[in-house]
Protein backbone atom coordinates (compact mmCIF):
# COMPACT_ATOMS: atom_id res chain seq x y z
CA UNK A 1 0.00 0.00 0.00
CA UNK A 2 2.80 2.70 0.62
CA UNK A 3 4.23 1.50 -2.36
CA UNK A 4 1.06 2.19 -4.20
CA UNK A 5 0.64 6.22 -2.31
CA UNK A 6 4.09 6.95 -3.22
CA UNK A 7 3.62 6.20 -7.22
CA UNK A 8 0.24 8.54 -7.00
CA UNK A 9 2.08 11.25 -5.66
CA UNK A 10 5.06 11.06 -7.40
CA UNK A 11 2.74 10.77 -10.63
CA UNK A 12 1.52 14.40 -9.73
CA UNK A 13 4.66 15.85 -9.95
CA UNK A 14 5.38 13.80 -13.48
CA UNK A 15 4.94 16.45 -16.75
CA UNK A 16 2.44 14.37 -19.04
CA UNK A 17 0.00 14.99 -22.08
CA UNK A 18 -2.27 17.99 -21.66
CA UNK A 19 -5.76 16.69 -22.53
CA UNK A 20 -8.49 18.87 -24.83
CA UNK A 21 -11.48 16.77 -25.45
CA UNK A 22 -14.44 18.60 -25.19
CA UNK A 23 -16.97 16.46 -22.97
CA UNK A 24 -20.63 17.24 -22.36
CA UNK A 25 -20.23 21.15 -22.73
CA UNK A 26 -23.49 21.08 -20.29
CA UNK A 27 -20.94 19.76 -17.48
CA UNK A 28 -17.59 21.53 -18.52
CA UNK A 29 -17.11 24.51 -20.75
CA UNK A 30 -13.77 25.10 -22.92
CA UNK A 31 -11.94 28.33 -21.96
CA UNK A 32 -10.25 30.24 -25.29
CA UNK A 33 -7.23 30.22 -23.05
CA UNK A 34 -5.91 26.43 -22.81
CA UNK A 35 -6.64 25.08 -19.58
CA UNK A 36 -6.86 21.13 -18.74
CA UNK A 37 -11.23 20.22 -18.59
CA UNK A 38 -12.64 17.52 -16.93
CA UNK A 39 -9.97 16.42 -14.85
CA UNK A 40 -12.87 15.33 -13.14
CA UNK A 41 -16.16 14.87 -14.13
CA UNK A 42 -18.21 14.56 -10.64
CA UNK A 43 -18.07 17.38 -7.74
CA UNK A 44 -16.72 14.14 -5.43
CA UNK A 45 -14.19 11.45 -6.68
CA UNK A 46 -15.39 9.11 -4.51
CA UNK A 47 -16.07 10.20 -0.80
CA UNK A 48 -13.32 12.67 -1.40
CA UNK A 49 -14.29 16.45 -3.01
CA UNK A 50 -12.50 16.88 -6.21
CA UNK A 51 -11.41 19.87 -7.92
CA UNK A 52 -14.23 20.19 -10.24
CA UNK A 53 -16.24 23.21 -9.46
CA UNK A 54 -19.53 24.42 -10.84
CA UNK A 55 -19.73 27.75 -12.74
CA UNK A 56 -20.98 31.08 -12.09
CA UNK A 57 -25.05 30.44 -11.32
CA UNK A 58 -25.18 26.67 -11.38
CA UNK A 59 -26.76 25.56 -8.79
CA UNK A 60 -26.50 21.24 -8.32
CA UNK A 61 -28.78 19.09 -6.34
CA UNK A 62 -27.17 16.03 -5.21
CA UNK A 63 -28.58 13.09 -3.78
CA UNK A 64 -26.14 10.99 -2.25
CA UNK A 65 -27.57 6.89 -0.70
CA UNK A 66 -24.96 5.37 1.35
CA UNK A 67 -26.36 1.79 2.29
CA UNK A 68 -25.66 -0.95 5.14
CA UNK A 69 -22.37 -3.42 4.63
CA UNK A 70 -23.23 -5.99 1.91
CA UNK A 71 -21.57 -8.33 4.06
CA UNK A 72 -25.04 -9.77 5.46
CA UNK A 73 -26.46 -10.90 2.02
CA UNK A 74 -30.49 -11.16 1.70
CA UNK A 75 -30.43 -10.80 5.74
CA UNK A 76 -30.87 -7.10 5.07
CA UNK A 77 -31.30 -7.03 1.33
CA UNK A 78 -27.44 -6.48 1.10
CA UNK A 79 -27.79 -3.37 3.54
CA UNK A 80 -30.51 -1.56 1.27
CA UNK A 81 -32.47 -1.92 4.86
CA UNK A 82 -30.02 0.45 6.42
CA UNK A 83 -29.71 3.79 3.92
CA UNK A 84 -27.66 7.08 5.10
CA UNK A 85 -28.70 9.79 3.00
CA UNK A 86 -27.11 12.92 1.71
CA UNK A 87 -29.12 15.88 0.49
CA UNK A 88 -26.54 18.63 -1.12
CA UNK A 89 -27.66 21.99 -2.54
CA UNK A 90 -24.42 23.57 -4.26
CA UNK A 91 -24.27 26.88 -5.82
CA UNK A 92 -21.43 28.93 -8.41
CA UNK A 93 -20.86 32.26 -6.70
CA UNK A 94 -18.55 32.57 -9.30
CA UNK A 95 -16.76 30.75 -11.36
CA UNK A 96 -14.04 30.29 -9.01
CA UNK A 97 -16.29 30.30 -5.64
CA UNK A 98 -18.86 27.71 -4.82
CA UNK A 99 -20.55 27.36 -1.71
CA UNK A 100 -23.06 24.68 -0.28
CA UNK A 101 -25.45 23.37 2.30
CA UNK A 102 -26.19 19.94 2.92
CA UNK A 103 -28.36 17.27 5.68
CA UNK A 104 -26.96 14.04 6.25
CA UNK A 105 -28.98 11.03 7.72
CA UNK A 106 -25.47 9.92 9.75
CA UNK A 107 -25.85 11.51 12.95
CA UNK A 108 -28.33 13.60 11.46
CA UNK A 109 -25.38 15.85 10.33
CA UNK A 110 -26.00 19.70 8.89
CA UNK A 111 -22.47 21.01 7.17
CA UNK A 112 -21.91 24.62 5.18
CA UNK A 113 -18.70 24.56 2.92
CA UNK A 114 -17.38 26.72 0.36
CA UNK A 115 -14.89 25.35 -2.46
CA UNK A 116 -12.40 27.99 -3.99
CA UNK A 117 -10.02 27.93 -6.67
CA UNK A 118 -6.40 28.85 -6.02
CA UNK A 119 -4.66 27.80 -9.35
CA UNK A 120 -6.10 25.88 -13.12
CA UNK A 121 -3.34 23.62 -14.65
CA UNK A 122 -2.84 25.09 -17.91
CA UNK A 123 0.43 25.35 -20.11
CA UNK A 124 2.68 27.12 -17.66
CA UNK A 125 0.68 25.56 -14.44
CA UNK A 126 1.56 21.75 -14.04
CA UNK A 127 -1.57 21.08 -11.45
CA UNK A 128 -5.06 22.32 -10.29
CA UNK A 129 -5.28 23.80 -6.62
CA UNK A 130 -8.49 23.51 -4.94
CA UNK A 131 -9.15 24.89 -1.21
CA UNK A 132 -12.38 23.30 0.67
CA UNK A 133 -13.33 24.47 4.19
CA UNK A 134 -16.26 22.75 6.22
CA UNK A 135 -18.28 23.25 9.25
CA UNK A 136 -20.85 20.80 10.36
CA UNK A 137 -23.03 20.25 13.55
CA UNK A 138 -24.07 16.57 15.20
CA UNK A 139 -27.55 17.26 16.07
CA UNK A 140 -28.17 13.33 17.07
CA UNK A 141 -25.53 13.81 20.00
CA UNK A 142 -27.80 13.43 23.72
CA UNK A 143 -26.49 13.68 27.07
CA UNK A 144 -27.41 9.72 26.95
CA UNK A 145 -25.18 8.85 24.56
CA UNK A 146 -21.74 10.49 26.06
CA UNK A 147 -23.38 10.33 29.64
CA UNK A 148 -22.65 14.03 30.40
CA UNK A 149 -23.98 17.10 29.29
CA UNK A 150 -23.60 17.93 26.08
CA UNK A 151 -22.41 21.64 24.56
CA UNK A 152 -22.90 23.28 21.31
CA UNK A 153 -18.48 22.69 21.21
CA UNK A 154 -19.48 18.36 21.57
CA UNK A 155 -21.59 18.79 18.10
CA UNK A 156 -19.62 20.91 15.74
CA UNK A 157 -16.52 19.68 13.66
CA UNK A 158 -14.41 21.42 11.32
CA UNK A 159 -12.62 20.39 7.82
CA UNK A 160 -9.92 21.91 6.13
CA UNK A 161 -8.37 21.00 2.59
CA UNK A 162 -6.24 21.63 -0.37
CA UNK A 163 -6.92 19.70 -3.04
CA UNK A 164 -4.00 19.22 -5.85
CA UNK A 165 -5.06 17.46 -8.77
CA UNK A 166 -3.28 17.10 -12.61
CA UNK A 167 -4.99 15.83 -15.31
CA UNK A 168 -1.92 13.28 -16.54
CA UNK A 169 -3.41 12.54 -20.08
CA UNK A 170 -6.87 12.02 -21.80
CA UNK A 171 -7.68 8.97 -19.56
CA UNK A 172 -5.94 9.39 -16.41
CA UNK A 173 -6.30 12.45 -13.49
CA UNK A 174 -5.11 12.62 -10.22
CA UNK A 175 -5.21 14.03 -6.70
CA UNK A 176 -3.46 14.37 -3.18
CA UNK A 177 -5.67 15.88 -0.34
CA UNK A 178 -4.00 17.12 2.95
CA UNK A 179 -6.71 17.57 5.48
CA UNK A 180 -6.85 18.65 8.64
CA UNK A 181 -10.46 18.09 10.67
CA UNK A 182 -11.54 18.51 14.28
CA UNK A 183 -13.95 16.78 15.99
CA UNK A 184 -15.78 18.16 19.24
CA UNK A 185 -16.78 14.93 20.56
CA UNK A 186 -14.75 12.04 19.26
CA UNK A 187 -16.51 8.57 19.52
CA UNK A 188 -13.03 7.05 21.16
CA UNK A 189 -12.10 8.60 24.07
CA UNK A 190 -8.58 8.21 23.75
CA UNK A 191 -8.60 10.01 20.25
CA UNK A 192 -7.26 13.96 20.13
CA UNK A 193 -10.12 16.25 18.41
CA UNK A 194 -7.62 17.37 15.84
CA UNK A 195 -6.79 15.00 13.18
CA UNK A 196 -4.27 15.17 10.07
CA UNK A 197 -5.14 12.84 7.18
CA UNK A 198 -3.66 12.59 3.66
CA UNK A 199 -5.96 12.04 0.76
CA UNK A 200 -4.89 10.11 -2.57
CA UNK A 201 -7.20 9.88 -5.18
CA UNK A 202 -7.78 8.98 -9.03
CA UNK A 203 -9.90 8.97 -12.29
CA UNK A 204 -9.42 6.35 -15.13
CA UNK A 205 -11.51 6.60 -18.29
CA UNK A 206 -12.69 3.83 -19.71
CA UNK A 207 -15.19 5.30 -22.62
CA UNK A 208 -15.92 8.87 -23.44
CA UNK A 209 -18.60 8.46 -21.00
CA UNK A 210 -17.38 6.05 -17.99
CA UNK A 211 -14.59 6.30 -15.31
CA UNK A 212 -13.34 4.04 -12.69
CA UNK A 213 -12.86 6.51 -9.54
CA UNK A 214 -10.91 5.51 -6.20
CA UNK A 215 -9.44 7.07 -3.12
CA UNK A 216 -8.24 6.66 0.09
CA UNK A 217 -7.51 8.39 3.29
CA UNK A 218 -4.62 8.16 5.31
CA UNK A 219 -4.77 9.56 8.97
CA UNK A 220 -1.73 10.36 10.62
CA UNK A 221 -2.54 10.33 14.00
CA UNK A 222 -5.37 7.92 14.93
CA UNK A 223 -4.83 7.02 18.43
CA UNK A 224 -4.14 3.60 19.65
CA UNK A 225 -6.73 1.05 19.69
CA UNK A 226 -9.15 3.00 17.64
CA UNK A 227 -11.60 0.83 16.17
CA UNK A 228 -12.23 3.16 13.21
CA UNK A 229 -9.82 2.54 10.07
CA UNK A 230 -8.41 4.83 6.97
CA UNK A 231 -11.44 4.80 4.22
CA UNK A 232 -10.67 3.43 0.92
CA UNK A 233 -13.66 3.86 -1.40
CA UNK A 234 -13.95 2.29 -5.49
CA UNK A 235 -16.39 3.95 -7.77
CA UNK A 236 -17.88 4.48 -11.67
CA UNK A 237 -18.46 7.72 -13.03
CA UNK A 238 -21.07 7.36 -15.61
CA UNK A 239 -22.03 10.23 -17.22
CA UNK A 240 -25.42 10.68 -18.79
CA UNK A 241 -26.39 14.42 -20.23
CA UNK A 242 -26.69 17.08 -17.94
CA UNK A 243 -25.98 15.10 -14.81
CA UNK A 244 -23.24 12.37 -13.82
CA UNK A 245 -23.96 8.98 -12.06
CA UNK A 246 -21.48 7.74 -9.46
CA UNK A 247 -21.31 4.29 -7.82
CA UNK A 248 -19.72 3.47 -4.67
CA UNK A 249 -18.15 0.55 -2.75
CA UNK A 250 -16.70 2.00 0.26
CA UNK A 251 -15.60 1.19 3.68
CA UNK A 252 -17.22 4.47 5.31
CA UNK A 253 -20.94 5.11 5.44
CA UNK A 254 -20.62 8.64 6.14
CA UNK A 255 -20.23 10.73 3.05
CA UNK A 256 -19.19 14.10 4.64
CA UNK A 257 -15.57 14.38 5.79
CA UNK A 258 -14.97 14.26 9.33
CA UNK A 259 -17.39 11.20 9.14
CA UNK A 260 -15.44 9.13 6.46
CA UNK A 261 -12.17 9.95 7.64
CA UNK A 262 -12.98 9.94 11.38
CA UNK A 263 -15.28 7.73 11.70
CA UNK A 264 -15.13 4.60 8.86
CA UNK A 265 -15.67 1.27 10.45
CA UNK A 266 -15.94 -1.01 7.60
CA UNK A 267 -12.99 -4.22 6.33
CA UNK A 268 -12.73 -4.54 3.02
CA UNK A 269 -11.51 -7.96 4.00
CA UNK A 270 -14.23 -9.48 6.04
CA UNK A 271 -16.80 -8.21 3.23
CA UNK A 272 -18.05 -5.52 5.41
CA UNK A 273 -18.54 -2.99 2.38
CA UNK A 274 -21.08 0.32 2.18
CA UNK A 275 -22.40 0.26 -1.48
CA UNK A 276 -24.46 3.11 -2.63
CA UNK A 277 -24.54 5.75 -4.99
CA UNK A 278 -24.54 9.97 -6.38
CA UNK A 279 -26.98 11.45 -8.64
CA UNK A 280 -26.21 14.89 -9.76
CA UNK A 281 -28.58 17.47 -11.29
CA UNK A 282 -27.23 20.79 -12.50
CA UNK A 283 -29.73 23.83 -13.33
CA UNK A 284 -28.40 26.86 -15.07
CA UNK A 285 -29.95 30.50 -14.13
Amino acid sequence: MKKLLLLLGLLLLVPGVYGQEDLLGEIDKKDSVYEATAAFKGLKIVNFESTKLLYKREFYFVVSHRFGSIKNGFDDFFGLDFANTRLHFLYGISDNLNVSLSRNSFNKTYDLSLKYRLLSQNESVPFTAVGYSQSAVNTLLEEALILRPVDFGDRVSFTQQFLVSRKINERLSLQLMPTYFYEGYTAYEPQDNSQFALGFGGRYKLSKRLSINMDYGWHLNRASGSPFVNPLSIGLDIETGGHVFQLHFTNAQPTFESGFLGNAVGDWGEGEIYFGFNLSRVFNF
